[in-house]
This record gives C-alpha cells, structure tokens and sequence, in this order.
C-alpha cells in the first residue's frame, strides 16, 4: 500500500472517530414555561424532559424553568427562535402575528369544541400550523390543550355583546383579539399576562378573557368575580422547539424528542380536564358570580368582521380555515 494510501485511511478512520465522539455528546437544553407548580403544563413539561432523557438515552437532557422565571412569553418565543433557549410550551396567540398559518386558531369561535380542537390539530391542518411555524425558526413537536377561554370582570354579568361596550378588557397581544374586542364595542388593552392581575384590581382594566385553570391559579378571581360562559377562543399551546437544535439532532433522536412531546401532551390532556374541574368548582366555592350566555349566535355573528377582515387580508389562509371548519 503507497505512503498517500495509509495516510487518507488514517484521516478517513480518524474522522470517524471524531464523527463518533461529537454525536455520542450529550446535547444540554433549556425550557421555558409561563405556568406555576402543579399545573398541567408544568406537570406535563418535566414529564417531557425525563422522557427526552430516557428515550434518547442521555444524548438530549432538558432543564425546565417554570413560572416564567426567564422572561416574559413574546421574550422566550423570541429566545426559542434564535436560539438563546431551545423549548418553549407557548400558547398560539402570541406566535400567530409571526406564522399566519398559527394566527388561523385565534380566530374567534372556529372550533366547535374541545374535541373538534383536538381532531383538526392532530390532523392535516396542525400539519399545516406546524409547517407555518417552522418557517420562522419553531418546530411544533405536540399540542397541548388550553381550554376554551370566557369572559370575566369586575362589573357585571356578561350577557349579551352590548354588555361588553365600553368595557376595557385586556387581551393578549394580537391584532386578532384587540379586533375581537372592539367587534363588540369594547376598549381592548394588550398587556403582559404578569400585569393583568394588578390591572383588574386597580381597574386598569376592567376585565380579561381566559379559561378556569388560568382564572383560578393567577387569583384572577379574587379581583374580577364575574365570569361568564362564551367560549369564544380555544387556542391550542405547543411544544415548541428551536429549528436548528432540533435539525441537529440525529434522526433518531428527533423521532424520540417528537415521542417523548406526543407522550406528555396525552399527560397534559388528561390533567388538563381535571383541573378544569376543579377549578371551576373552587371559584365557584370562593363566590364567583357565574353566567351561561343565553344565545351564543349573537356573539358570533359580531364577530364575523373579524374573520372577513382577516381572509381578506390573507387569501392564501382561506383553504386552512375551510380544512378546520370541516373537520369532522
């Protein structure tokens, strides 16, 4: 065998050593997560970082942080995005603005259900979402729940969409909601969800719109006693995690990180619904004034501006909105 041979085998043999020693490195992660101990998120997302660690056998280990200790959320998708952090569980209203294919799920009352959720997200049209989200840097791994969201505030019974006129309600900030809000002559105020509770009390703001586990653990309750049914919103929260972390990973890790979300998202499901209602049963216990809204139809047909206004704006969304809507 020629000097030059031996010399390339070397260099070819030595490569795949180095090749070996940089995939068997233990790849370190962190996750952001806006909920407080024991909630379902927080369960489910420690169950996702043992279960990343367990299926990838301690190549990918996950450090989560909880309670939103590392920033407010629009800061970590920002983070997640470029890299500074690589797992967030978000919810879709704040991504929607940057994917417009996410910002589909804000729109008002396009899910019939839970279940319909469930079905259109699991199916091609989360397909669809995740495909949209990827475009700016974030790779949807499992969808969690986030309940149907309702009305409530400091003043009164929320009927009617006349009850909501001149009410200054807080919302989470995107165009969808705030269009949302003055679709029923409202005042809507775009705020960081730590501000809300200091807001509704000292009347910042008048009300807010969210769902029993989110008003019952932030103490909304205890400021903004009026909570009343409509449903309006059921916005879906994601696993998201940085693309280029994700596309680093060997394809099997990347199967076993997108198992390990799948996993925890049934936990997060199933622990979603008890604490529903349990939620709904200590405000109740704690002298929240709740109302059924008689006659749905009313609010969603004024809110229909709100959807002409944003096909109109996106043309190319109108096939997804029709994929969800006939999601069976």
């Amino acid at each position: 065998m020629s000097n030059f041979k031996k010399v390339a085998l070397s260099i070819a043999a030595s490569a795949v050593v180095v090749g070996m020693s940089v995939s068997a490195q233990a790849v370190e992660w962190r996750g952001w997560n806006i909920h407080v101990p024991g909630y379902p998120n927080t369960v489910a997302m420690d169950k996702f970082a043992k279960l990343v660690e367990a299926k990838t056998e301690g190549r990918v280990t996950l450090k989560m942080f909880h309670s939103g200790v590392l920033g407010n959320q629009p800061d970590a998708i920002e983070q997640v995005r470029i890299g500074g952090l690589a797992v967030g569980n978000f919810n879709l209203g704040p991504i929607g603005p940057m994917a417009p294919e996410a910002n589909v799920v804000s729109l008002p009352f396009i899910f019939k259900d839970m279940g319909h959720m469930h079905r259109a997200l699991d199916g091609a049209a989360g397909d669809q979402i995740s495909a949209g989200m990827a475009k700016i840097g974030l790779i949807s791994l499992a969808w969690y729940d986030s309940g149907a969201r309702s009305f409530y505030n400091s003043k009164k019974p929320i009927m009617t969409p006349a009850d909501v006129a001149g009410m200054k309600v807080r919302v989470m900030n995107n165009d969808l909601y705030s269009g949302m809000i003055s679709a029923l002559g409202g005042n809507p105020s775009p705020m960081a969800f730590s501000e809300v509770y200091q807001s509704l009390k000292t009347g910042v703001v008048d009300g807010a719109e969210n769902n029993w586990p989110s008003y019952e653990s932030t103490g909304h309750f205890e400021v903004a006693g009026y909570y009343s049914l409509s449903q309006h919103l059921i916005i879906p929260e994601c696993v998201c995690v940085n693309a280029k972390a994700y596309g680093d990973l060997s394809a099997a890790d990347q199967a076993a990180v997108k198992d390990a979300a799948r996993e925890s998202a049934v936990l997060q499901r199933e622990l979603w619904d008890a604490r529903a209602i349990s939620s709904r049963e200590k405000v109740m216990k704690a002298g929240v004034k709740f109302n059924e809204i008689p006659n749905k139809e009313e609010f969603m047909s004024a809110m229909e501006p709100v959807h002409a206004k944003y096909l109109a704006a996106n043309p190319a969304l109108v096939p997804l909105v029709e994929l969800i809507k006939n999601t069976k």
